[in-house]
């Protein structure tokens, strides 16, 4: 499971899962050559970064940003996701599931872009290798000011806006947005009393006691009440819609990435809060990493589970122009400011 949000120029997710599979930050140069099972291979195309599992040397992306500020996520899509049977495509070209994010931030400078190309692909299931098979996907992407979501099922491929910027697993986009009307009602604001707005008026009834004069709230936040605050699908879209519509930008864009970090936090996922059966055992899923890109500077940004410290990846820092792949591999350990720890022999 995962959530992504799009937000005041970035772009981020957390990546939901019981376990890793070796995710590091690749930065592909705009000349390493990206080879398409059923597609046109692309062997001058727009760099990218973003987090990905290494594949003998090619770059399975989970989420990435290319150097014209497109950004792009895949999020699980289970019951849901429906790929078509290769061939037969009448033309149009034919890409696997992990083949879409590079084919797509190759070309593609902005979400209109992408959006006029909705017509001209599908996507089919045809697996990396027998030993990785497909994962039922469905996928965000986003510029500073558009979002859309593509998603592939059984009723068809479609690419559709994305109104809040914000997305997270099943059910389809349509029932999360259905969803939001529930909670149209949720304000950052104290609430107005609407019980005894003027205690009062209601001295002369039998048995009225005030609680005070003016009957206030006893807490603030309390304009949210209701928000829903379990690790389900469609109660972390409501969450990160709510907060997505709410937080507000930094003066810097340091404070602004630390405040998209924020929000991700918000829907995490702490090892033992959710549970899942895997391979024969139960396991707790975890937010392995969460991640947020500025999308007009080029920075990838992640923390941890572990490590709440944020590592930042400047793609314009790197080699961009060149044929390889330039791995940096995932800082996972604990990282701990101690600023008066105490010497071994006193503990």
């Amino acid at each position: 499971m995962c959530t992504a949000i799009q937000w005041n120029g970035y772009f981020g997710r957390n990546l939901d899962l019981w376990c890793s599979y070796g995710e590091s930050v690749v930065l592909t140069p705009g000349r390493f050559p990206f080879r398409f099972r059923c597609g046109e291979d692309l062997r001058e195309h727009y760099a990218m970064i973003g987090m990905a599992h290494d594949a003998d040397g090619y770059p399975l992306y989970y989420e990435a940003m290319n150097e014209k500020g497109l950004a792009m996520a895949g999020l699980h899509f289970p019951g849901n996701a429906c790929y078509d049977v290769p061939g037969g495509g009448n033309g149009k070209t034919e890409l696997a599931p992990w083949e879409l994010i590079p084919w797509m931030l190759g070309q593609f400078s902005s979400a209109e872009e992408v959006r006029e190309a909705c017509g001209s692909f599908r996507v089919v299931n045809t697996p990396f290798q027998d030993d990785l098979p497909n994962t039922p996907l469905h996928w965000m992407i986003a510029d500073r000011d558009q979002c859309l979501v593509l998603e592939v099922t059984a009723a068809g491929h479609s690419v559709t806006a994305n109104p809040v910027g914000v997305m997270t697993n099943s059910p389809a986009m349509d029932y999360h947005l259905h969803r939001l009307q529930e909670y149209v009602h949720l304000s950052p604001k104290t609430p107005e009393n609407r019980f005894f707005p003027h205690p009062g008026k209601a001295q002369g009834l039998p048995g009225f006691v005030p609680m005070t004069d003016s009957f206030q709230p006893y807490s603030g936040g309390m304009g949210a009440v209701g928000l829903p605050g379990d690790w389900s699908s469609a109660s972390r879209f409501v969450k990160a819609a709510y907060l997505r519509a709410n937080v507000l930008p930094g003066g810097t864009a340091d404070v602004s990435m630390a405040r998209f970090f924020h929000m991700l936090d918000a829907v995490a996922m702490p090892a033992g809060a959710v549970i899942v059966p895997y391979k024969g055992e139960e396991v707790p899923e975890i937010t392995v990493y969460a991640c947020c890109m500025d999308l007009a500077g080029g920075l990838y940004c992640y923390k941890t589970h572990e490590n709440s410290r944020i590592t930042a990846v400047d793609l314009h820092g790197g080699h961009t122009d060149g044929t390889e792949l330039t791995i940096y591999p995932m800082e996972t350990k604990t990282d701990i400011r101690y600023l008066n720890r105490r010497r071994e022999e006193d503990v």
